[in-house]
């Protein structure tokens, strides 16, 4: 599968099979964020990978009691130092390179943004300087992702001016 061929198929999943992900395609999602790009190269980010079903159960309530969070074989949380300015968007385009890499493995992902971060950070002990940018869960899809429209080019790019 080509970059651009993961882009246009690739899908939120929100349900998951219970089949472990194997350590060897975690380590290359978690490295395909690694390797994403980020302002003056400061990679700001840390990422806490969770696989334990109690920690993933508890971080349900946390994530507005999205279940799905707690059926998928890992979740990840993308974390980073809010002291670097833009943290935020370097940690994103991390976490995108990791939707990328999933899909290129058969592995589904869903962005977690709606979440209680105080309380994903004390489930985590994750410290209170750090900042809890988004959550991404990870496993084998039970099922098909739905494809939702995008707008055309012609709705969003302007070309020289606005």
């Amino acid at each position: 599968m080509n970059v651009m061929e993961a882009i246009k198929t690739r899908r939120s999943i929100r349900a998951y099979r219970d089949q472990e992900v194997s350590r060897s395609d975690l380590l290359e999602v978690l490295e395909a964020g690694r390797l994403a790009p980020s302002a003056g190269n400061r990679q700001p980010w840390w990422f806490v990978v969770v696989t334990d079903p109690d920690l993933k159960q508890r971080l349900v309530p946390a994530c507005h009691n999205q279940k799905f969070v707690g059926e998928a074989g890992v979740v990840i949380v993308g974390c980073a130092d809010p002291k670097m300015k833009w943290h935020m968007v370097d940690t994103a385009i991390a976490l995108d390179h990791m939707t990328l890499a999933a899909w290129e493995k058969g592995l589904g992902t869903c962005w977690i943004g709606a979440f209680e971060e105080g309380q994903v950070k004390q489930i985590l002990g994750i410290p209170d300087e750090v900042k809890v940018v988004a959550l991404l869960t990870l496993g084998w899809p039970a099922r098909e992702g739905t494809f939702r429209g995008r707008k055309s080019l012609d709705e969003i790019v302007r070309w020289e001016r606005w």
